[in-house]
């Protein structure tokens, strides 16, 4: 491929720059010790024509520890700017390796933050990931600082995250509070949602039509629709329809969701 080459390098000629992740699980580092001291480096490091580390810190942090002479490394000789060198290891450590919901969410605003034109499913489509995923990810950027450290501790999760980034400051703080006391993410989420509807509007529908281009509308049915009811109902549509899209046509996604429905 043009651009890449595969030679060995010796680990202790590569250069490490600050990594997506930042701390590792002991015991998962250990035992990749233990592989690599009996197997070596099955998969290439990949590294710049500088020798700096673009992804497999984790790799090379065992290759030394096993005091190897060489590794099998992919070489690029582009030049790579610093977005996309940040690109290439969160996308490897998100797709190869659990990073934590903290450090998927710093990862994720640097990535918006270095490059400003970005809308979120630009950064879905690098990263490989669903939009949707990528609202979730981003939502503590939403959340006041309580919540950011409560995050990075692992007292709480993306999930919990997302449903406290839809509140008010306040409503934040009461949400944290309730987790942090034992409640499950159900609770949680139910407590996000009662907090919304009171927060929002009172007026209730029992039919939403929404008018979209090209002619098209989507019509909302039920029994005393809020406004946040409507944007779950669709947030969650959107969702079947683009895994169903991958393999079902029109007509049966409509009989798909008819029968969910049901159950």
């Amino acid at each position: 491929m043009a651009g890449w080459q595969m030679k060995q390098m010796k680990p202790k000629d590569i250069v490490v720059n600050p990594q997506v992740r930042k701390a590792s699980d002991p015991k998962a580092q250990e035992e990749l010790n233990a592989s690599v001291k009996a197997l070596g480096v099955l998969q290439p490091l990949l590294v710049m024509a500088s020798g700096v580390l673009l992804a497999g810190h984790r790799r090379l942090i065992a290759a030394l520890a096993a005091g190897l002479e060489t590794v099998p490394v992919i070489v690029t000789d582009r030049l790579l700017s610093d977005s996309e060198i940040r690109v290439i290891q969160l996308t490897e450590n998100m797709h190869r390796a659990d990073l934590t919901g903290y450090e998927k969410w710093l990862g994720c605003a640097e990535l918006m933050s270095m490059n400003p034109h970005w809308q979120l499913k630009d950064l879905a489509a690098h990263l490989h990931l669903d939009p949707s995923m990528v609202t979730r990810l981003l939502s503590p950027s939403k959340c006041v600082p309580a919540w950011q450290e409560a995050l990075k501790a692992g007292n709480v999760g993306i999930s919990d995250c997302y449903a406290a980034s839809k509140l008010e400051e306040k409503e934040q703080a009461e949400l944290l509070a309730l987790k942090l006391s034992g409640a499950s993410r159900d609770a949680i989420e139910q407590a996000g949602r009662r907090n919304r509807t009171k927060a929002a509007p009172a007026v209730r529908l029992s039919r939403v039509k929404i008018a979209m281009p090209q002619g098209a509308s989507v019509v909302v049915s039920g029994n005393d629709l809020s406004m946040a009811d409507v944007v779950e109902l669709l947030a969650e549509t959107l969702k079947e329809a683009r895994k169903a899209a991958e393999q079902y046509d029109v007509k049966t996604f409509q009989s798909m969701m008819k029968d969910k429905a049901k159950g």
